[in-house]
């Protein structure tokens, strides 16, 4: 069973949520606020293994409620969920640590997304990963460890980031896709990543998605 903990400053909203994750069997809702305040009490409380939290909110926004949980608690995973696909809010997610960022009309997505963040995993909406690469500056920062790769597989992982496709990568490198896989796949292994929307977000911000 995933704890699931909802914080949104419209009611509504929030009833709207708990009634359609409190039907998924494989999900609990084990709290609900309406601030930032209130999600950082909360998560002290009852540790939710995912904390599905709005952006814009009195008292407190989204985003300092992340930062201040994440300072406590490193490990704490946190999906955003938001109507606006800000740039400054996207690129500021990603830095301090936010597990997911998706957009609330995408509701279907949601108890899927939530199952991957509680694995463990980072999720985007694609409407947020379609924007990733324009958001960013092309050359890597210096948290992105590069001493296990070579040249070619430095330049896979800019071509990655920059939200090129295997054959449009395969066509810059002049080998075959199937050779771009291989590549991709020894990249993700040798960086104990899982795919290529991870190796995008470390190639971009320096952090290494948990």
């Amino acid at each position: 069973m995933i704890t699931t903990a909802i914080i949104d400053d419209d009611n509504l909203i929030t009833m709207a949520l708990t009634t359609i994750l409190g039907a998924v069997p494989d999900l609990k809702i084990c709290g609900t606020g309406s601030s930032g305040a209130q999600a950082v009490s909360l998560y002290q409380k009852e540790k939710p293994d995912v904390l599905v939290m709005d952006i814009r909110m009195k008292d407190m926004d989204g985003l300092t409620a992340l930062e201040t949980i994440l300072a406590e608690d490193p490990d704490a995973r946190v999906l955003l969920l938001t109507t606006f696909l800000d740039d400054e809010y996207i690129i500021r997610a990603i830095r301090l640590g936010a597990r997911g960022y998706l957009l609330k009309q995408d509701y279907s997505a949601l108890p899927a997304a939530i199952r991957a963040v509680a694995s463990g995993q980072v999720v985007f909406g694609e409407e947020v990963t379609a924007r990733i690469p324009g958001l960013m500056t092309g050359r890597h920062p210096d948290g992105f460890d590069t001493s296990s790769l070579t040249e070619r597989e430095i330049l896979l992982c800019r071509y990655v980031a920059d939200g090129l496709s295997n054959k449009e990568i395969s066509e810059k490198l002049f080998l075959s896709e199937g050779t771009v896989r291989n590549y991709l796949s020894s990249v993700l292994s040798k960086l104990g990543l899982r795919d290529r929307t991870q190796l995008a977000i470390y190639y971009l911000t320096g952090e290494k998605p948990a």
